[in-house]
């Protein structure tokens, strides 16, 4: 059996370019979707409609990642999912009316689901030595790739591109393309296999008969749950309460509030690697930090909202690394592509579930008991992975 090669610069630098592409292109569309709504002339359930495309798809098309592995290997399947991200960008500048846009957002939807399983098993094969260490670093791509496109496209990329919505789409799916070429060309090389007996058939779809990956899609559902709902009606809450002025800070409060975790747990990973106190306390300080925004009507607000960032992007670092440390390598794709389908299935549920609350009872606050209850969720099941032995 051949030794797996150490980690090296390229790899971890190959993982932090791969985590940029599965952000950048969607937060691309929040900028310019005043633009887009009235070029096109939509309505806000089309709007919604538009936004909800990717955490849909990341449910429906995750075993499709899993599927590309077993049958093409990681890096021609993260290449792939790259590529299909870029064109699907492309061609949404090219869409000449509604319907065409949403075909081309599930096109770029599909490929950035596709590779959200991939990239735990290229975190397993490139770094198999500092796993929450690779899985920090192309994480921390993930986040830099939407603080990125939200804080350049109306100030840079727009003007650069005349103003047109379409063309600054296209101008951001440039660098996915350049991250793909550059991933195909210096992604490591798999060790050769032992030939002396033939190689079993990979298996990609998840064994749904294993509690694991029921435990990880909950722990996961939880942490999806309470970033997405989070952004959906953290605004609209603001401003129910007449604090609009509010909205602009505190989104970009919570999302920012995730960077200095990841650049925390690029360092510090490693020492953290299946510990369950870690989901504990994110529980908590998520709880403790909806309940701060519920109370709060006033710039206070907008620290809870930091510390709710905070927290759910450590336990959101460390939660993904959980396939490739706790899964035999083969098994890795086929069980993140489970946790993701559950987990993405659960949130778009939840936040269904969050706004129903606020209809029936006519309680803004009551939008955010769904996520109160994952944040106590999030530490229970923690709490009982660690009494199975699966965290310490």
């Amino acid at each position: 059996m051949v030794d797996p090669p150490p980690p090296s610069r390229a790899a971890a630098l190959l993982l932090w370019l791969a985590g940029n592409g599965l952000r950048l292109t969607i937060l691309a569309v929040p900028p310019v979707i005043a633009m887009i709504r009235d070029d096109l002339r939509l309505s806000a359930t089309e709007v919604g409609l538009l936004s909800s495309i990717p955490p849909a798809m990341f449910a429906l098309a995750a075993l499709g990642g899993s599927l590309l592995v077993a049958r093409m290997g990681v890096t021609v399947a993260l290449v792939g999912g790259l590529a299909l991200v870029a064109a699907g960008s492309a061609l949404r500048g090219f869409a000449p009316n509604y319907a065409m846009l949403l075909a081309m957002t599930v096109v770029m939807s599909a490929g950035v689901a596709i590779m959200q399983p991939i990239m735990p098993t290229a975190v397993r094969q490139w770094m198999p030595q500092r796993i929450a260490f690779g899985t920090a670093l192309y994480t921390n791509g993930l986040l830099v790739g939407e603080v990125l496109a939200v804080l350049l496209t109306a100030p840079v990329v727009l003007p650069i591109v005349g103003g047109d919505w379409r063309l600054s789409l296209v101008a951001w799916s440039v660098p996915i393309a350049i991250i793909a070429v550059i991933v195909r060309i210096f992604a490591p090389r798999s060790p050769p296999q032992a030939t002396d007996r033939p190689r079993k058939p990979q298996q990609w779809l998840p064994d749904w008969h294993v509690g694991l990956v029921w435990r990880l899609g909950a722990l996961f559902c939880c942490v999806n749950a309470i970033y997405f709902s989070a952004n959906a009606f953290l605004p609209i809450y603001l401003a129910s309460k007449g604090r609009a002025d509010l909205i602009s800070a505190a989104l970009l409060a919570l999302n920012l509030g995730q960077l200095p975790a990841s650049l925390l747990l690029v360092i510090v990973a490693e020492r953290l690697r299946r510990r369950a106190w870690p989901y504990v306390a994110s529980g908590v300080v998520s709880l403790a930090s909806l309940a701060g925004i519920v109370a709060s009507n006033g710039a206070e607000t907008i620290g809870w909202a930091a510390l709710l960032g905070f927290s759910d992007a450590s336990a959101l670092i460390l939660g993904l690394s959980l396939p490739p440390l706790l899964c035999r390598p083969d098994d890795v794709a086929r069980t993140s592509a489970g946790m993701f389908t559950l987990s993405y299935g659960g949130a778009v549920l939840l936040a269904i579930a969050s706004g129903a609350l606020w209809d029936m009872s006519g309680l803004p606050a009551l939008s955010f008991a769904p996520l109160a209850v994952c944040a106590v969720s999030l530490a229970a099941i923690a709490i009982h992975m660690l009494r199975r032995k699966e965290l310490v």
